[in-house]
């Protein structure tokens, strides 16, 4: 009796069959694997958006806040502004006559916003006091002003606005305002000054209830070059604007004008509306974020400073983010 020929290998068919199912196994892993990475590109490009308009908002939010601050003096009516009008780099960022104005997009477009005041804790001043209002003033050293920087000195009666002229006011611990010929724009000279060696004189002098803040005027826009990302950009003191954060395609404001004087804000108008810039007490604002990368699988709709159902021309994620500040300077 012979024996039956044990199996070897594979027929065709079962083979086919084999080849089918791992196929078709493959075809599962590789589609869980493509979803998972697009969810990964979706969640990831969301979480930068996030970033983007929380870091937007933060530092908005600090400068708007801080905005018309001008010293003891608390008014920028009680400030004279001695920069040179004249003088080459001067720009109307450089007025200084109030703490807070804006612009509004055309059709849509970006709104700009311009903050302006005192910045950080003050330097006091120390003896010798001014003899008159063209002597320099003292101040200890190493305060960290440079020639060129342009300061306020204010005491709780009134202020002057004015650049240093000295090329050693931190080492020397004297600040000079000479009419300037080594910076820009330089101070101007209104008329002649009594006493001193200066050419120059400020509206008062000042003793040791004053302090010297550095000055500031923060203009906030959009640069949206062709073919690069949206920029969230600012500009101090008229000087070419620096980019804060790349993303940011779209920023609105509207502005709370406290109208009867009881230090509440009765309504909120955008800035081609607003009646009395002194009497804005608060800033609303409105940003559209948008991705880096095009990771939706279609275009999304979306809502932004009350327009509804508005739809994307791309596929990148947009989000919009609100806040409101109160400006702190005027409402203590």
């Amino acid at each position: 009796m012979k024996l039956a020929k044990c199996q070897r290998g594979l027929s065709l068919i079962e083979l086919m069959i084999a080849i089918t199912i791992g196929l078709v196994l493959l075809a599962g892993i590789l589609q869980i694997a493509v979803k998972s990475k697009s969810n990964y590109r979706v969640h990831e490009a969301l979480s930068r958006t996030q970033e983007t308009g929380r870091f937007a908002l933060d530092i908005m939010a600090r400068d708007i806040r801080m905005a018309d601050f001008w010293g003891c003096a608390q008014n920028v009516t009680k400030i004279t502004n001695n920069l040179n009008p004249l003088g080459t780099g001067y720009s109307s960022a450089l007025s200084f006559s109030g703490g807070l104005s804006g612009t509004d997009g055309t059709s849509g477009q970006p709104d700009t916003i311009t903050l302006a005041g005192a910045s950080g804790s003050g330097i006091h001043v120390k003896t010798p006091y001014m003899p008159n209002t063209s002597a320099m003033i003292h101040t200890i050293s190493g305060t960290g002003l440079e020639q060129g920087d342009i300061v306020l000195l204010s005491d709780c009666i009134q202020g002057d606005i004015f650049q240093i002229t000295n090329s050693n006011p931190s080492s020397s611990g004297s600040v000079v305002h000479n009419t300037g010929s080594a910076v820009n724009p330089g101070n101007y000279n209104p008329g002649a000054c009594g006493g001193g060696g200066n050419s120059h004189c400020l509206s008062k002098t000042y003793e040791g209830d004053a302090q010297i803040y550095a000055m500031q005027a923060l203009t906030y826009s959009i640069n949206h070059p062709a073919l690069e990302e949206p920029k969230l950009v600012r500009s101090k003191n008229g000087q070419t604007a620096v980019e804060l954060v790349a993303g940011v395609e779209n920023m609105q404001f509207t502005y709370g004008e406290d109208t009867d004087g009881d230090g509440v804000v009765n309504i909120y108008r955008d800035a081609t509306n607003v009646s009395n810039w002194d009497e804005v007490l608060a800033v609303k604002i409105a940003l559209l974020v948008r991705s880096r990368e095009q990771v939706l699988p279609e275009a999304q709709t979306y809502s932004f400073n009350g327009v509804d159902n508005i739809t994307a021309t791309d596929l990148r994620i947009r989000r919009e983010f609100t806040l409101t500040i109160t400006l702190r300077n005027r409402t203590s």
